[in-house]
């Protein structure tokens, strides 16, 4: 298992390096996951069996470990302090963007069920890591779960310039634009970029409602493991209640995690460590993910991932906004 794990952490030692480099505008998960596409797809790359064990732990226990600890970022106070108003605007923004972004995929489109529920997820919710927990949910394929961290990933870095260009458009002042900032950027860091743009009133509530719709994570993940379940084809004559509910253990440590963040005081350095070791964790199952994807299978998936992820990103701006001026003042 050791040469698995020791390629993924050479992948993500080079994808926090390239992020340096970038200037920290790009998260590691993004440039690990390019390295594992490159090198995995490399006419001499590593023969693959050795290293199974190790990219499957990775994919695993890596991946949940990460999510687990990335509960460390919200605080139950947090979301008290916002009001009915924000946290209804951020259940109606990911309901919308779901039911949308599937419909649309699958009948539109043309997706499979999978690429599809991904994306609308990663817009939906928390961009990448949204992505790799619905994907250790339902158990997605590799080169589905690689287009969708890519397609998210390139929308909520379009994002990080588009809203502060549009901020003196709208006429708001900075506290409600933050409001909305948090309510349809994908990715945490994304939200930061942007609502620090526009002004420290708008960063503050920006990262505040942002984190609720991270906390929303947890309940979907149920939902959607029912719902995936109930859609998958069973043999003729077998009874529903032989087929296994995927419950998503280790959304309740995330939700652990957001406890021990809320009610005790973590000294700074050990939370700081967690943290990053999380970060680190995501960010090596994410370079396993992409040592695993075959640019065959990308290249099959064709241009429709991207026009979903343009049409969802066009819709959180605009429909966004109108929820945004019609909820957030309740």
């Amino acid at each position: 298992m050791w040469k698995g794990l020791a390629i993924c952490a050479a992948l993500s030692g080079g994808g926090y390096a390239l992020a340096r480099l970038a200037g920290g505008g790009i998260s590691p998960l993004v440039f690990a996951l390019a390295l594992g596409v490159l090198v995995g797809n490399l006419p001499l790359r590593p023969d693959p069996r050795p290293l199974e064990a190790g990219l499957r732990f990775a994919t695993r226990w890596l991946l949940r470990g990460g999510i687990v600890l990335f509960g460390l970022s919200v605080t139950l106070q947090q979301v008290l302090a916002l009001g009915p108003g924000v946290l209804l605007l951020d259940f109606v923004v990911i309901a919308t963007i779901l039911v949308a972004g599937f419909q649309i995929g699958t009948r539109w489109l043309g997706l499979d069920r999978e690429t599809a529920l991904l994306i609308s997820a990663g817009s939906a919710i928390c961009g990448a890591a949204a992505v790799l927990a619905t994907e250790a949910t339902i158990r997605a394929r590799p080169a589905a779960t690689a287009m969708a961290v890519a397609t998210v990933v390139l929308f909520g870095s379009l994002a990080m310039l588009v809203y502060p260009a549009l901020f003196p458009l709208f006429g708001w002042d900075q506290g409600l634009y933050g409001i909305y900032i948090g309510a349809t950027v994908h990715e945490v860091a994304q939200v930061v970029a942007a609502g620090n743009a526009v002004g420290a009133d708008a960063l503050a509530n920006a990262v505040i409602v942002k984190l609720v719709r991270v906390m929303l994570l947890v309940p979907f993940l149920f939902i959607v493991g029912r719902w995936w379940l109930a859609r998958q084809p069973r043999p003729e004559g077998t009874p529903a209640r032989a087929a296994r509910l995927p419950v998503p253990w280790f959304a309740f440590g995330f939700l652990a995690m957001v406890g021990v963040n809320s009610l005790v005081s973590i000294p700074g350095p050990l939370h700081d460590g967690l943290s990053l070791l999380g970060q680190a964790a995501l960010t090596m199952a994410m370079a396993a993910l992409g040592f695993e994807t075959r640019l065959e299978k990308l290249r099959a998936l064709g241009v429709s991932p991207l026009i979903l992820g343009s049409i969802l990103f066009l819709l959180l701006i605009t429909g966004g906004g109108a929820m945004t001026a019609l909820i957030a003042t309740i």
